[in-house]
């Protein structure tokens, strides 16, 4: 559901419960105030209570696109900057929004990596792992949510899942590659637009790294003491998207991460089919993947290489004899 759309329930069906309470409050507090002080001071405290705690809810659900979605729309750098020969495409989502996204080939690559990056800049911002992927033998597409970079639009929940599968309609029906020959990798709020994606169409593979459970699991580790239930305007349910996924899975995760917990790649691990690997990595949330050197690249190779000899076990299919 849009944003937008979830928004307008909301509203109505909670902001009408407030104003009927504050209605029934007045009423109390007119009484309290003829028949007993102290009830109507104690009331008269509750309900500013109250007033301040549903105005706090709803401040943070409608700023939660601001502090959820964080696009910068310069692009200062590209991948040759850094010596990469890249093709710079534009391609539409299936809301006829107008995507960006860089296709970084590497020689003789037997996979090609389609690249859903964070909540946070733009596809500048993700040069250091662009080359690390190109350096390891892998052609990658990476693309730009809509709002982000050169992409036209607002981001939105149902927005990222669009155009995530409008990047996986690139590369297979324009450039022709096969699903067989694609590892799906998310990162951090990627991770959850990844799986989703790897859910319904099931590549050679499925990366997620720094990744969240979910939406709401965020919300109660940021939010403790609120009703975040009540006041989440996105889902991302990652772990939900995992538990559907039958493709070789890897999650990577740092246990320093500060932002997203360790816990919370633990969980999805637990929660994905086999075969799965999971691959613990140190530094922040930003730059582990850089601060582990060598260990990142190694779980990357190390991985793809056990991709390349499995094979899917098809499960018998049951014929009546009669």
């Amino acid at each position: 559901m849009l944003f937008s759309e979830r928004k307008d329930k909301l509203f109505w069906k909670y902001g009408l419960l407030i104003l009927l309470v504050l209605i029934f409050a007045w009423e109390v507090l007119k009484e309290g105030r003829k028949k007993d002080f102290k009830m109507s001071f104690w009331l008269s405290i509750a309900l500013v209570i109250f007033i301040a705690y549903s105005v706090l809810g709803w401040s943070l659900y409608f700023l939660q696109p601001k502090f959820l979605y964080k696009p910068v729309k310069d692009l200062p750098y590209n991948p040759g900057d850094i010596g990469l020969t890249y093709e710079n495409v534009n391609f539409r989502a299936k809301d006829n929004t107008k995507l960006n996204g860089w296709y970084i080939p590497a020689p003789d690559a037997e996979f090609t990596v389609l690249f859903c990056h964070g909540n946070g800049g733009n596809m500048t911002h993700r040069l250091d792992t662009i080359n690390i992927l190109n350096e390891l033998g892998l052609s990658c597409f990476i693309f730009d949510y809509r709002g982000y970079g050169a992409s036209e639009g607002t981001p939105t929940e149902h927005g990222t899942h669009l155009d995530a599968t409008a990047a996986w309609h690139w590369l297979t029906l324009d450039c022709g590659i096969k699903k067989e020959n694609i590892i799906i990798f998310g990162r951090s709020l990627g991770g959850s637009v990844a799986a989703h994606l790897a859910k319904k169409v099931q590549p050679r593979g499925l990366i997620v790294e720094s990744a969240f459970t979910s939406y709401l699991d965020m919300g109660k580790k940021s939010y403790p003491y609120m009703p975040v239930r009540m006041f989440a305007a996105f889902s991302y349910k990652t772990i939900e998207h995992i538990k559907k996924i039958t493709c070789p899975v890897l999650i990577i995760h740092s246990r320093n991460d500060e932002l997203i917990p360790f816990e919370f790649g633990l969980r999805l691990y637990d929660a994905a089919n086999e075969p799965k690997e999971f691959i613990e990595i140190f530094g922040s949330h930003n730059d582990g993947f850089l601060y582990s050197g060598q260990t990142y690249r190694d779980a990357w190779s190390n991985w793809l290489e056990f991709v390349k000899e499995y094979k899917k076990v098809e499960k018998p299919v049951l014929r009546k004899i009669s």
